[in-house]
């Protein structure tokens, strides 16, 4: 259902520079010199980004929780509806930033398509909901090994890691995002099939579990002691909001798509697999942690600074020896991973926020090489936050930062889903064919909408657990409601502020950029060794199957 044509849309093009940016003004903010960001992300650090750049905390840690509030069943279908969702935002994001792969990603997408003013609302979430770095889950997995050693310890040591990724600029970020990426893709892929081992009986201890856990404590668990179906169903509704959490930063490859090289050729097979990513990574990874670990037992409370993702407790339950440490130490790389994933996509985030006008001019200044320095650096002051895990407790923190990374990232899904529309609508209005871009599906604009009602109910109902009788936590949902009550918010004192409408679709601007895009696809070079070889098999591997 996929479609691939590079010189597509050619005649759609007209005079423009990436580098002139602009404000609400119109007026060109500075010459490109200063604030261009470069194209330094290659196709095999595209193809690991959209792999696995984002497996991390939310798979291999969140899923504790998940597990203990739906039971096995409950985790897998929350983790396949939430599955469903994720698809569905990527393909609508997909055919717009292969068409259009812009500094600002799906932000800049909205001032173009819908209005400046949502553009603002969603800019602004989106950085909110990255600049929250995940170096409360590596303390958490440090924990593991040692609690004596205070907590603010390992968040020094992991942030100057991040920043100093960051500070490199997007090239070293790719190189370092390919090598963490790399390690989770392995771990992942090796952790299921050691899973499925250990549940045939091949683990040291010789236990052959099968569908034990299934039967005894069962499927479903009864969410807060309530019997009966009512209670299943709120149990696998508690698994929503946390394996939003686990998907939310698929989106990324949007933002990459600024400093892609070849964005044209490279973006649609980013896109295509994101299905495979699900099936395989999550869809396998929970039904193995549900088949393995019964839904009671008490180390999968995260509240504890010494809880343990699924897989861990797993493995020593089964007696193997030593390799839990490893695999933790490999978990242990992902949150590294997924923090400088996120300060890097805060930073270009405010980066085409100034871009649009909506935040200061200075977070425009990027060094010779591309780096927009201001923007890194501000939004890294934010990743203090994790010190709230010090006095709280890295399990409690870790669960606040993940409610609240949760629906400004669902917030984000709904945002790109309504762009999405108006998108379609606009190339309906003007006459241009879906089918001459460089990806499209047949599913629109029905996948759009299952985006918009899906992320909006799910938000809603995030924080529904805290109104059951004797169950109020203030903390619980403030994290849950503070960014869905801020949206719309942000949105009406924009439009209230700067005076704009939405864009009507006869106005919509499809030209712009498009000759300077165009100009930068060029046909991939045969591989001159055979790791190039490897990655440019890995990438036609995926194309066949995106195409349904």
């Amino acid at each position: 259902m996929g479609a691939e044509k590079t010189d597509a849309t050619a005649d759609h093009t007209s005079k423009g520079e990436f580098s002139d940016v602009s404000g609400h003004d119109g007026e060109s903010l500075q010459g490109p010199s200063r604030y261009t960001l470069q194209r330094k992300l290659k196709n095999r650090h595209i193809a690991m980004i959209s792999i696995g750049g984002v497996i991390g905390t939310g798979l291999f840690v969140g899923t504790a929780n998940s597990l203990s509030y739906g039971g096995p069943i409950g985790l897998l279908l929350g983790y396949i509806v939430m599955g469903t969702i994720v698809y569905c935002v990527m393909i609508s994001l997909g055919e717009m930033v292969a068409y259009l792969p812009i500094p600002g990603g799906h932000i800049k997408l909205a001032e173009r398509f819908v209005d400046p003013a949502f553009s603002f609302a969603m800019g602004w979430n989106y950085w909110y909901d990255w600049a929250i770095a995940e170096i409360a889950a590596a303390a958490l997995l440090i924990n593991y090994w040692n609690y004596t050693v205070n907590d603010s310890v390992w968040v020094v040591i992991c942030l100057a890691v991040v920043v100093a990724i960051n500070m490199l600029g997007a090239g070293a970020y790719g190189e370092a995002e390919f090598i963490f990426a790399s390690i989770k893709v392995i771990t992942i892929t090796g952790l299921i099939i050691l899973g499925i081992i250990i549940d045939l009986g091949g683990g040291p201890n010789r236990d052959r579990i099968g569908f034990r856990y299934w039967k005894n404590p069962g499927p479903f668990v009864q969410y807060n002691g309530i019997q009966g179906a009512k209670g299943r169903f709120l149990g696998w509704w508690a698994v929503l909001i946390q394996a939003a959490f686990s998907f939310i930063g698929t989106e990324i490859v949007a933002i990459a798509a600024g400093e892609a090289k070849n964005p044209r050729h490279t973006l649609p097979k980013a896109i295509r697999r994101v299905y495979i990513r699900i099936l395989l990574f999550y869809i396998g990874g929970t039904l193995v942690i549900g088949l393995l670990v019964p839904s009671n037992n008490p180390l999968l409370v995260l509240n504890s600074g010494t809880a343990q993702s699924p897989f861990v407790i797993a493995i020593e339950t089964a007696g193997i020896k030593f390799l839990p440490s490893i695999i933790n130490a490999c978990l242990l790389t992902s949150a590294w991973s997924n923090s400088s994933s996120s300060l890097y996509t805060a930073s270009r985030a405010i980066h085409g926020l100034a871009a649009s006008g909506n935040a200061p001019k200075i977070f425009l200044k990027t060094t010779r090489n591309g780096l927009p320095y201001v923007a890194v650096l501000f939004t890294a002051i934010f990743s203090f936050l994790a010190f709230m895990a010090v006095s709280k407790g890295a399990g409690s923190v870790f669960n606040w930062l993940s409610d609240m990374t949760s629906v400004a990232g669902l917030m984000t899904w709904f945002g790109i889903s309504v762009t999405y529309l108006r998108f379609y609508k606009g190339m309906q209005v003007q006459g241009i064919d879906r089918k001459t871009l460089p990806y499209y599906t047949n599913l629109q604009p029905y996948a759009a909408w299952w985006g918009v009602v899906s992320t909006i109910t799910i938000c809603f109902f995030s924080g529904w657990s805290v109104f059951l009788e004797g169950s109020w936590n203030t903390a619980t949902f403030v994290t849950n409601y503070i960014l869905f009550i801020t949206w719309p918010i942000l949105y009406f004192g924009a439009r209230l502020y700067y005076g704009t409408k939405p864009i009507a679709a006869a106005d919509m601007d499809f030209k712009r950029d498009i000759a300077e895009i165009v100009a930068d696809s060029y046909e991939e070079p045969p591989p001159k060794n055979k790791m190039e070889a490897f990655w440019q098999w890995l990438v036609s591997m995926a194309a066949p199957l995106g195409n349904f």
